[in-house]
């Protein structure tokens, strides 16, 4: 069979033929990419014509197009449908693209080119093109010796092997930490839905019998907050943090170490004190010290605030709390307090529904947005949905793929990805994914979603909404490919619909009667809105400052023992709270260590919430869901991409720079 990947696609916007691609078409198309590209860099370098825009600038991000194409496929198969003969590749394929962009940013012919270009006449869009760029070479070391190049491509080589064996043991982690009950009492306080979910994951991991309770990535498991077993829980909490960290075939202790002293001596290389501070250089945050600041100053504020919601909790308990209590008396004071039942909720947030007459509905408010199923195209996987986007006008704007349901070969967590990137320069229209773990229902039953779930399916949407309503001439600024500190925040807004009056009117209604969500339900909601931010501020602030930590070591230094080191860190910021352990410890904290896009940057997204929470108080200040609104937003934020400097994009968005008030307000910090 020809190896559909070697030529573009003939489905409409370019969606990967998934049906006709076999494993070893990735292979073969992302070195045939690698090899096209090259020679096409070569001849850029080899035009006996002084640099121009056009024959260096625009070349390059005409570039690497098959190459684009091969990578956006087989990564998304890696992330979500990685089985054993997919993570082989992986390992294979992954130090030669790494190799593959040192060959570009570190050449120095290449780098000379852009320099030359006089920039003088260009548009602004053109223009910051050629500083970006020219700000690559120099992060990644284009203006190092030979010997110093040497080296650097050693420890990024090194670097990419380290990162894809810790997300493969992580996802097999994740997998063998799944804990299986076989006495049905013991499951008092799940629903019958929850049971039957249980009951087929169990079948579908080999077991005749029992109900298997799988993981999600982060330390907290959504069923804790449910089961009245307090021996489960136990089995349950202790479970989610030995991972990564128990010995064995999954344990990633042993690559943490390796590799945050090869990032520490990757930025000694490059001129930084720290991989923090080479991190944050490129970054919306002035400096390391301006976030280190911001989250010193939370801190003590959300142990406070956690340390009270702790005394509630072990008053309604009636004993000493321990860890895996948390959740289920953080439910029950919901419950008895504020009259918030969250197992009540899930019947009027079903999957399809949430998708159609919230997601889908808001979108089209804000935006003009129509979305309209095509089940003739085909993703990589049965569980895979695809739907065509169109504009106001009617136009075809693009692709959306929704991924919901967990299963065994795909990552933890949630996330949006790219398939095909937005760009005028090569006539591209975009083409996304969102991918959440939502248990699979058993056949014929609802997908009936928490109503953190529901929350985390507005949340990917608003990245989906970056990458499609993206306006942008190249490539390299498309949709989402902004600073990871800005990435999130379209993402952290578009939460604001689950519950906004005309989104939930809409969709919060009982799959089974129709009714609507209570009104008095949505009321408790408000006002249980500060009832456990400081649980949630002081999980998230030990994972980013864990994070910081790992990496802020300078060159040479030597962690020690990692479990040590972790709870020297956590102690040493003020933030260890036995209770309260990070949202991410070491052994599963993917968004640092697998791949690393989120190294020295989980801090990111509470930078992003100070824009949110603004965002949020403009569009209730300006009437809320209206299409001028959204034409506002889009015009100023969603469609600019890295176009332009995003705090300039947001100060025109907003008139001015973000304040901090809202958010304080909004995590009970003020």
């Amino acid at each position: 069979m020809a190896n559909p990947l070697l030529t573009p696609s003939a489905l409409p916007y370019g969606l990967p033929q998934f049906a006709e691609i076999l494993d070893e078409h990735y292979a073969e198309a992302v070195e045939a990419g690698i090899a096209e590209q090259l020679a096409e860099i070569e001849a850029i370098v080899g035009v006996s014509e002084p640099p121009t825009f056009e024959n260096t600038a625009a070349a390059m991000e005409r570039s690497g197009r098959l190459l684009a194409r091969a990578v956006a496929a087989f990564m998304t198969m890696v992330s979500s449908h990685g089985t054993e003969s997919i993570r082989a590749l992986e390992t294979q394929l992954m130090p030669k693209l790494s190799a593959h962009e040192d060959a570009i940013l570190l050449d120095r012919r290449l780098r000379d080119r852009f320099a030359a270009i006089d920039v003088s006449g260009l548009d602004p869009e053109a223009a910051r093109l050629v500083a970006e760029w020219l700000n690559d070479f120099r992060r990644a070391g284009a203006n190092l010796d030979d010997a110093g190049q040497a080296r650097l491509r050693e420890l990024n080589a090194e670097l990419s092997r380290l990162g894809t064996e810790y997300g493969q043991r992580v996802a097999q982690a994740i997998n063998d930490a799944a804990v299986l009950v076989t006495d049905e009492a013991q499951l008092e306080g799940l629903s019958a839905d929850d049971r039957a979910s249980a009951a087929q994951a169990a079948r579908a991991a080999g077991h005749e019998s029992g109900w298997l309770i799988t993981f999600i990535q982060p330390t907290n498991q959504p069923l804790l907050s449910v089961l009245e077993d307090r021996e489960l829980r136990r089995r349950v909490f202790e479970a989610s943090v030995a991972r990564g960290s128990s010995g064995g075939e999954t344990d990633v202790l042993g690559l943490v170490r390796d590799m945050v002293r090869l990032r520490a001596e990757k930025a000694a290389l490059l001129g930084y004190a720290s991989f923090a501070d080479l991190a944050v250089d490129d970054q919306t945050a002035p400096s390391l010290e301006a976030v280190r600041s911001m989250l010193g100053q939370l801190a003590p504020a959300a142990v406070r605030n956690a340390a009270s919601e702790a005394q509630a909790l072990a008053e309604t308990a009636g004993h000493a709390l321990e860890p895996w209590d948390w959740s289920f008396y953080s439910a029950a004071v919901r419950r008895d307090k504020y009259a918030v039942d969250e197992r009540a909720l899930r019947p009027y947030f079903e999957l399809d529904t949430v998708l159609r007459d919230g997601i889908f509905f808001a979108a089209g408010r804000l935006y003009g947005l129509r979305f309209e199923e095509r089940p003739d195209l085909v993703g990589y996987h049965a569980d895979v949905r695809v739907w065509e986007v169109f504009d106001a006008d009617g136009a075809g704007l693009g692709l959306f793929l929704g991924d919901y349901f967990t299963r065994p070969t795909k990552r933890g967590g949630a996330w949006m990805n790219a398939l095909v990137e937005q760009a005028s320069l090569t006539g591209d229209r975009p083409v996304v994914i969102n991918n959440l773990n939502v248990p699979k229902p058993a056949p014929g039953e609802p997908a009936l979603l928490t109503l953190d779930e529901a929350r985390t399916a507005f949340h990917e949407f608003g990245h989906a909404l970056h990458g499609l309503l993206s306006d942008v001439t190249f490539p390299k600024f498309s949709g989402t490919n902004v600073p990871r500190d800005f990435v999130e925040y379209p993402s952290q807004v578009n939460e604001m619909w689950l519950l906004w009056p005309e989104v939930v009117a809409n969709y919060g209604r009982h799959h089974e009667t129709g009714q609507p969500l209570p009104q008095e339900q949505i009321d408790a909601l408000d006002a249980a809105k500060l009832w456990g931010e400081g649980f949630a501020t002081t999980e998230y602030l030990g994972a980013a400052l864990l994070d910081l930590a790992w990496h802020r070591l300078a060159a040479g230094d030597d962690p020690g023992d990692a479990l040590e080191f972790e709870a020297k860190a956590l102690s040493e910021a003020g933030i260890s709270v036995p209770l309260v352990p990070p949202r991410y410890r070491t052994g599963y904290f993917q968004h640092i260590f697998a791949g690393g896009w989120y190294a020295a940057g989980y801090w990111s997204y509470i930078w992003s919430e100070v824009l949110d929470a603004d965002t949020v108080e403009w569009f209730k200040e300006n009437g809320g869901l209206t299409r001028a609104n959204g034409e506002t937003f889009r015009a100023e934020l969603l469609s600019r991409g890295f176009s332009r400097d995003p705090l300039d994009s947001f100060r025109a968005f907003r008139g001015r720079d973000a304040a901090v008030a809202p958010l304080l307000a909004r995590r009970g910090l003020g």
